[in-house]
């Protein structure tokens, strides 16, 4: 059997194999490309609240539950998890506090193939991402189930570093990245709105970057639930 380490690094040559070995996709970019109050950096900050997560390969367990069209839970162990199929993104990554690292290619599981495998309830209107140490991030079902949102693993065809959310960190680009939360363990499906953890300390509880929904006094009516 392979260590975790073997199979992160045989998905992380793979990667590169399948692309070949030239440089990544970049395209010309301009401050006034990007969504508003944005401007590029370069490099790829490390932010993040709270200590890095140690991670244990044994005890660590990705699950689906709450409304689910079965009402059962659905796990997938660590071995489980990198055997699902990787789907490749090139996305920019907004930070609310105005930045953002353009052109990222993103690979991990498609958000559409863990609702294919653990299918939501028809009355099923918004998620609750869970973290690790309690941490949470609310969206909306159709942001989450977007072709562009997927379970990342790698980032530029290298594998995560625990700073950086390994081994799973959601994307959703349309979103400030508050929204894809590092360090992934669960998702769960809600027939209503709850606000996750930033939702409830200030933070805007949609978070679309072009609409610049920063923060909670920004809301409109129906944007969200009172806080």
């Amino acid at each position: 059997m392979l260590s975790f380490w073997q199979r992160w690094t045989r998905d992380s040559d793979r990667l590169r194999g399948a692309q070949g070995p030239g440089p990544l996709p970049t395209r010309p970019r301009d401050d006034e490309a990007l969504p508003p109050g944005q401007r590029s950096v370069a490099g790829w900050p490390a932010r993040y609240y709270g200590p890095v997560p140690k991670f244990k390969p044994e005890r660590w367990e990705f699950r689906v539950f709450g409304a689910t069209a079965s009402g059962d839970k659905y796990t997938w162990n660590f071995e489980e998890f990198t055997e699902l199929p990787l789907t490749t993104v090139v996305a920019d990554l907004h930070c609310v506090s105005g930045k953002t690292v353009p052109d990222n290619e993103w690979s991990g599981v498609a958000t559409s193939t863990l609702l294919a495998l653990a299918p939501p309830a028809p009355d099923v209107t918004h998620v609750m991402v869970w973290a690790e140490y309690g941490y949470s991030a609310n969206l909306r079902l159709h942001e989450f189930a977007s072709a562009q949102s997927l379970l990342a693993r790698f980032r530029n065809r290298e594998a995560l570093t625990p700073e950086h959310g390994f081994p799973v960190r959601l994307v959703v680009p349309p979103l400030y990245g508050w929204k894809g939360p590092k360090w992934v363990r669960a998702i769960e499906y809600m027939t209503g709105d709850r606000r996750g953890f930033w939702e409830e300390r200030g933070y805007h509880n949609i978070g679309e970057v072009r609409r610049e929904q920063r923060y909670s006094y920004q809301e409109e009516p129906g944007e969200g639930p009172v806080l």
